[in-house]
């Protein structure tokens, strides 16, 4: 019988894990090396941590899980793919392929929407996400505002699959799912809506995205907009403008050097008050308008 000394310790698995994805470019080797070790335990990040510190070893299967997550993380699948779930605020969402594993910068666009959601003038007002994917900015509106109506609308059958289990497992009695194309949702909400948010296919067509986890695994049916990036842009404005109330707030994702030309758009339209936002990285990320 091998003594416990023949088990790695669990600090020695984590420094060999991280080394092998610095090779490979992950951004923040340790930390994955750290959240692929807490999916083998069951734990959470600290839980690994603190099992570190105190001298902790790796039976011989939980090292070998360990060593077969980390093939396929070298291999740029994104991490969330891995573990099956996408922290989103106070959310875990349940992603794999097929949908749009929501970002840390999309946050900051559900606060502008939660934010609206909550000024408006309203004992029940309305918001409505289209294009929901898995659902992140839609379900974090239904739970963080819950005297607030939900409406979300997708219509990948590939990210449905997703944003149904989302539904169910969050479980938000005041939340919504249609399955349907976002420039014809919700004709029965027409002129009541006080938040329209989206996070919408920004990509232009010919653009290449930067990092591996985005040009191959995420869907480019919710990366690509067309030519400019913008073409969903273009129609989530008239939809927004059939939808939203007087006052009614309209909230979008974008690139960092899209909100003049988002603005411009809106404006065009009849928008008024059209503002570009910044996220945690000071990089433009979401712009605002008010129906008129």
């Amino acid at each position: 019988m091998a003594s416990p000394d023949a088990s790695p310790l669990l600090s020695d698995a984590l420094r060999r894990a991280a080394a092998r994805l610095a090779q490979v470019g992950i951004a923040d080797p340790a930390v994955d090396a750290e959240l692929l070790a807490a999916f083998v335990l069951g734990s959470g990040r600290g839980g690994v941590q603190a099992a570190a510190i105190r001298g902790d070893r790796l039976n011989a299967q939980d090292a070998a899980r360990l060593d077969e997550l980390v093939d396929r993380r070298v291999t740029r699948e994104p991490l969330q793919h891995i573990t099956g779930t996408a922290p989103f605020r106070h959310l875990e969402l349940r992603v794999g392929p097929g949908v749009f594993v929501p970002r840390p910068e999309t946050e900051v666009v559900a606060q502008l929407a939660i934010d609206a959601l909550r000024a408006a003038a309203s004992d029940s007002p309305i918001a409505v996400d289209l294009g929901t994917g898995s659902g992140a900015i839609a379900l974090a509106m239904a739970t963080e505002v819950p005297h607030a109506r939900v409406f979300a609308a997708e219509n990948s059958v590939d990210a449905f699959v997703w944003t149904k289990e989302n539904f169910a497992h969050v479980g938000a009695d005041n939340a919504t799912l249609a399955f349907i194309d976002l420039a014809h949702a919700f004709p029965e909400l027409d002129g009541t809506v006080s938040v329209v948010a989206s996070n919408p296919p920004y990509v232009p067509d010919a653009a290449i995205p930067r990092d591996p986890e985005v040009r191959f695994f995420d869907p480019p049916a919710a990366l690509y907009g067309g030519e400019d990036g913008l073409d969903i842009v273009r129609i989530l404005s008239r939809v927004g403008l059939r939808l939203a109330h007087p006052g009614g707030m309209i909230v979008i994702e974008h690139g960092e050097w899209q909100g003049e030309a988002i603005r411009g758009i809106l404006e065009a339209d009849g928008w008024r008050a059209a503002a570009t936002h910044p996220d945690l990285t000071s990089r433009d990320r979401a712009t605002t308008a008010l129906h008129p």
